[in-house]
């Protein structure tokens, strides 16, 4: 597994649109207000020419010149990180005009994004053998005050940190708005961590995951290279972290059959499952939490639930393809990373 380089004091952080661009309120507003934090604290910032568009469907522009953004960013010496300006609904038709060949030849860049971004986080991983982050994209750090998720996202590109905690409580409703677009996380929710068996946990693996709606999209396709990264990895161990966007809990269940029957949980030392954005929803009797379980129990290994990963913010920047350790005890979860 190839780790990028750390953001240095005074670096330089670059913006790529490979899905949605910040062409509207409250995102262009807080995506500026992001940069402008970042150059206080001494940072340059370089723009992909896609951060501000809004001419593709479902993505800041077209596949092409997504794709060609995407590589050139990857690949030139103008940034030392990228962060990713939005999720979105449709980067994965940006993959056919992504070099991998030529990124996996490049020198190795932290690349930040959650979300749709998943098209290029689980790639960077299982095609280049590459690290990448599953976290917050750019106009969250727009918010005033930033939420301590967003300094421990921050803390992973610049490696000031190796050990990261669960917080205290998660957002149900965002307050952000057109009027309001600098609003920090509206916590309202008490965090409340279930693990599958209910006893203590510890863990060590090799973290692979994202979003599960990107990922079951990808699989079976030719950009499907997971059996091949587990295989490589299967002394490790996978720790699998999911989460989901749209999917109700009939297509988590789904989901999830697919995944297991093409042969990715072979190997899995333990699942980690963020909080679905259709939270406390049920189907026929189905909830949240059997959607996931009623495929995956069978493999004895632990489930932690409703940790700090996805849609429903605040969320733990979590290293794709890292080796980490994960101790779950109460209501707390650390992850420390031994990359």
């Amino acid at each position: 597994m190839k780790y990028p380089k750390f953001l240095k004091k005074n670096g330089t952080i670059g913006f790529v649109a490979p899905s949605f661009g910040c062409n509207i309120e409250p995102y262009q507003t807080a995506f500026k207000h992001a940069q402008e934090k970042f150059k206080q604290m001494g940072y340059s910032i370089w723009l992909g020419p896609n951060c501000y568009k809004g001419e593709g469907i479902g993505i800041s522009n077209t596949p092409k010149l997504c794709g060609e953004e995407l590589t050139e960013a990857y690949c030139n010496k103008k940034s030392d990180i990228l962060i990713s300006c939005g999720g979105g609904e449709l980067m994965c038709e940006d993959l056919d005009y992504v070099d991998f060949e030529r990124i996996k030849e490049a020198e190795p860049k932290w690349f930040m994004g959650y979300s749709d971004n998943t098209n290029f986080t689980y790639l960077l991983s299982t095609i280049c053998d590459t690290a990448s982050v599953y976290g917050p994209c750019a106009p969250a750090f727009g918010m005033e005050p930033w939420h301590p998720s967003l300094q421990d996202a921050l803390a992973v590109l610049t490696g000031e940190k190796r050990e990261y905690f669960g917080y205290n409580g998660w957002e149900k409703e965002s307050l952000k708005s057109e009027k309001n677009p600098l609003e920090p996380y509206h916590i309202t929710e008490e965090r409340k961590i279930k693990r599958f068996p209910n006893q203590n946990v510890a863990l060590e693996g090799r973290f692979l995951g994202g979003c599960m709606d990107c990922l079951v999209n990808l699989l079976g396709t030719k950009y499907d290279k997971t059996v091949e990264f587990i295989e490589t990895y299967k002394k490790d161990g996978i720790i699998w972290f999911l989460e989901s966007c749209d999917l109700n809990v009939m297509s988590i269940r789904r989901a999830m059959w697919q995944m297991e029957h093409a042969g990715w949980f072979q190997y899995s030392k333990g699942f980690l499952i963020g909080r679905p954005l259709q939270f406390g929803t049920e189907c026929m009797g189905l909830d949240c939490y059997e959607a996931v379980l009623g495929v995956i129990r069978s493999y004895h290994v632990p489930v932690i639930m409703d940790f700090d990963l996805g849609h429903l913010p605040p969320m733990m920047p979590i290293i794709c393809g890292a080796k980490a350790t994960v101790i779950s005890q109460e209501n707390e979860i650390q992850i420390t990373y031994l990359y």
